[in-house]
């Protein structure tokens, strides 16, 4: 070793090394501590243009990736906070969301097609879907009384509803808010056995919690809700389930998460937190072995309020009909993530435009291409899927066959879908 190199090994660290050294290392643990975008930038306007935000949510076992997503830490990981809030009723959550007291919303996927349309009298409040919560998971339930004679063929109601009818004593039947999604699957189930539900029945709305008391309490004939409710109904003996909505459409689409236009547009990067913190959740959901885990979180008073082991079950694709029909596995239980379940596909929005006009819930043809253009925001998901590098399938205009065996395309005439049942009530 010559003498520069020696000078070189045994020259004192100089204070000024020792101070720089120990900047990078309080630098590295402050940056490990702070969310990802924040990784990338010392600058605070690189991350979301709020901190925190108010989500609404109603108590259905769909609204897991929301509260999960809260409970377990994944919106703060992209650098935002979560405040859950509970209205009593869907209408009080399009309320709380119209007004700004919550910021995103677990809603039905009808409500902001509904709303932005300013459907049934209301003010027309533009709103989007950058994501879909769920597919499958919800059923129709039918009173005790029926067990063994109605099932999944809704035409067996119909010399029941006419006889009904005819005494002037119309079946009742239950559903949670008019263009949302319990509402059109129960529409679809009676007009598919000849039953006009706007005239030869009585269709009453009623808050998911509420359903089973109301039935208990024989205030109506059937109902079609979320879980965990239709299984609490099977618990209670006051009733069972005559089919589940992925029998009627396997994989259908139902709860979204919704923001109105307005905040979308001041909040892009806010919006892009909560959807990649709606990722992480929702891939967590899906791994079967986190499923009790989920239930005990999500079963708490301040959520569903309902025992854990009522909601595991179905989460678990184990299906009991409660009315004597052999308990099956069901293929189609409710998903959070896998099937590409989260991208806001348009068609879905068409199909839920050829029911609006089937049923005379808007006179004349709706925009069916600029509507569900305007509200499916297919952009917004894929930008934020891009920065976490989360791949996915993408937009999807395949065929869609119900339980009746109608086929629905989306590249079609929608017109000539929605006027080619039997049943409608058609305006204009």
């Amino acid at each position: 070793m010559n003498k520069s190199e020696s000078d070189k090994r045994s020259k004192p660290t100089s204070r000024r090394t020792i101070l720089k050294a120990s900047l990078a290392v309080g630098a590295s643990a402050v940056l490990g501590g702070l969310p990802r975008w924040a990784m990338h930038s010392a600058y605070a306007n690189e991350g979301p243009e709020q901190s925190s935000f108010n989500f609404g949510f109603i108590a259905l076992t769909d609204c897991s990736p929301m509260i999960v997503a809260h409970e377990k830490g994944f919106f703060k990981k992209y650098g935002v906070n979560a405040t859950p809030v509970k209205p009593a009723n869907w209408a009080a959550v399009r309320d709380a969301l119209i007004k700004g007291d919550t910021h995103c919303t677990h809603m039905l996927l009808g409500m902001p097609i509904a709303s932005s349309m300013g459907l049934m009298g209301a003010v027309p409040k533009p709103m989007v879907i950058p994501w879909l919560l769920n597919r499958n998971g919800q059923a129709i339930t039918l009173k005790k009384e029926w067990k063994g004679k109605v099932a999944a063929d809704p035409k067996v109601l119909k010399p029941m509803a006419d006889e009904a009818k005819a005494k002037g004593e119309k079946l009742t039947f239950a559903m949670t808010f008019p263009p949302g999604t319990h509402a059109m699957w129960m529409r679809y189930y009676l007009g598919a056995g000849g039953i006009d539900p706007d005239r030869d029945v009585q269709l009453i709305t009623i808050p998911p919690p509420q359903m089973v008391a109301n039935m208990k309490v024989d205030k109506m004939d059937g109902f079609c809700v979320g879980e965990p409710w239709n299984f609490r109904a099977i618990q209670e003996n006051v009733g069972y389930t005559a089919m589940t909505t992925q029998e009627l459409w396997p994989d259908h689409p139902e709860k979204v998460c919704a923001f109105t236009e307005e905040f979308v547009n001041k909040n892009p990067k806010t919006v892009k937190a909560i959807l990649k913190g709606l990722n992480d959740a929702s891939v967590w959901l899906d791994d079967m072995g986190n499923r009790p885990e989920q239930c005990e979180i999500v079963s708490k008073n301040a959520y569903i309020n309902c025992p854990k082991d009522q909601i595991l079950a179905r989460l678990q694709g184990k299906l009991d009909y409660g009315d004597g029909r052999p308990a099956r596995e069901d293929d189609h239980y409710m998903h959070f993530s896998k099937r590409n379940c989260n991208y806001p596909q348009p068609k879905y929005a068409k199909w839920w435009l050829t029911q609006f006009r089937r049923w005379g819930m808007v006179e004349g043809a709706p925009d069916y291409e600029g509507v569900a253009k305007k509200v499916m925001r297919g952009d917004l998901y894929e930008e934020a899927m891009k920065e976490i590098g989360y791949a996915h399938s993408g937009a999807s205009n395949e065929p869609e066959t119900l339980f009746d065996g109608v086929k629905f395309d989306p590249t079609g005439d929608l017109e000539a879908y929605a006027k080619g049942f039997a049943v409608t009530n058609l305006k204009g």
